[in-house]
């Protein structure tokens, strides 16, 4: 469990926590053993989110949401760690950056990239044709390029010729990538193919912000220069995905019965958008609920100079965003993600069992017709804006 705060009484109630003193490190000590020795500052952090992983998350009734911010997939995190804990069933939807989704495709079209260094010359990296993200370099042609080419091709195939939220497209490009990972025999490195299978649904709130968003937008360009907009009919629409992401959280808390957790690596769009379907139940559908029972934040930012976003839990509780009567059930761990939390997957798959696929992706024609009927029935503003909709004049 996360680290209880002691209330009003004697003075063996602070005293009352294991005491300091670990076993010494060796060549046999495993990460289970390694992070349960971790008693002090952001070690003591890490331990209480692998133990709130281990001892809440891993419940069936938990439907947990997980985010990721940051460069994460191109620096391997989707094989290492994002993908096994997707197969250990703790997650059951995701919110990333498109950028993350972008760099995924590198993998699944066995683009390789490669361990580097972050003090060189980037004007000579320019005029070489390599790109750098920190200390990963890549070809400009042979990565970044040609997968702009092969994205490009995918857009314009027929079935995504349509009006559709980023759970819907990333469904979609994923089986895709799933046949690229099979037909090559790549074994798992594809997080959106993982998320196919499995059938997780992604969301990204800002679509247009990555090179996926520049591929759709330059296809539109194109069609508008041929006046064949009827042909290339693609839009990514986010009010579904806010409404597709919503109806999550609702039917596990109000027609399961159940509770929800976040892990949320690193901070942003991500982070917020996983956060929001609390105050968009509450205070936009106006439907009773009270917040997410179980957080984990790991991050380097701060909230005091506005760089954390979606704020600490103990403040998106007072957004609704976090169950204020939960905050003892909450984690928030100043650490490098890319160290945190592939040490927190591992600690989870050597601690749990796996859990049941809750497969989301499935049910969502199901929980889009519940989100409706429970917003009909509590907002007491409908009727008035029903009237105010029929009165429109276009």
């Amino acid at each position: 469990m996360s680290d209880k705060k002691p209330q009003h009484g004697g003075k063996s109630q602070y005293l009352c926590g294991k005491r300091i003193l670990p076993d010494p490190i060796g060549k046999a000590t495993s990460i289970v053993q390694l992070i349960d020795g971790m008693d002090a500052y952001n070690g003591g952090r890490l331990r209480a989110a692998c133990h709130l992983l281990r001892d809440h998350y891993s419940r069936e009734d938990v439907t947990i949401g997980l985010s990721i911010a940051g460069a994460l997939t191109p620096a391997g995190l989707g094989p290492s760690t994002i993908i096994p804990l997707m197969n250990h069933g703790f997650v059951d939807w995701l919110s990333a950056t498109g950028a993350n989704m972008y760099h995924d495709l590198h993998f699944a079209f066995n683009l390789p990239m490669h361990r580097g260094s972050h003090n060189v010359d980037d004007v000579d990296l320019r005029d070489k044709g390599v790109t750098r993200i920190y200390d990963i370099l890549f070809d400009y042609e042979d990565v970044l390029m040609e997968t702009d080419r092969r994205l490009r091709h995918i857009l314009i195939r027929p079935e995504f010729q349509k009006e559709m939220g980023t759970r819907e497209f990333y469904y979609k490009l994923g089986k895709i990538l799933d046949e690229h990972e099979k037909k090559n025999g790549l074994g798992q490195v594809s997080v959106l193919a993982a998320a196919y299978r499995n059938g997780i649904p992604v969301f990204t709130s800002s679509p247009g912000d990555s090179t996926i968003g520049m591929n759709v937008a330059g296809l539109e360009l194109l069609a508008e220069a041929m006046d064949l907009q009827d042909r290339f009919r693609l839009k990514i629409n986010p009010s579904i995905d806010v409404n597709d992401s919503t109806a999550i959280i609702l039917n596990a808390k109000k027609y399961e019965n159940g509770k929800t957790g976040v892990i949320l690596i690193g901070g942003g769009s991500p982070k917020n958008f996983m956060l929001q379907t609390e105050p968009q139940i509450q205070e936009i559908l106006m439907i009773p609920e009270v917040g997410q029972d179980y957080d984990i934040n790991v991050t380097d930012a701060r909230p005091d100079t506005g760089g954390l976003s979606g704020a600490p839990p103990s403040e998106a509780a007072s957004w609704g965003k976090i169950d204020p009567t939960k905050l003892d059930e909450t984690v928030t761990a100043y650490l490098d993600v890319t160290a945190a939390f592939p040490m927190m997957v591992a600690y989870t798959i050597q601690t749990t069992a796996a859990k049941k696929l809750k497969r989301l992706y499935d049910r969502g024609d199901e929980l889009h017709r519940k989100l409706i009927e429970s917003y009909l029935k509590n907002n007491k503003e409908v009727e008035t804006l029903k009237k105010l909709i029929r009165e429109l004049k276009i």
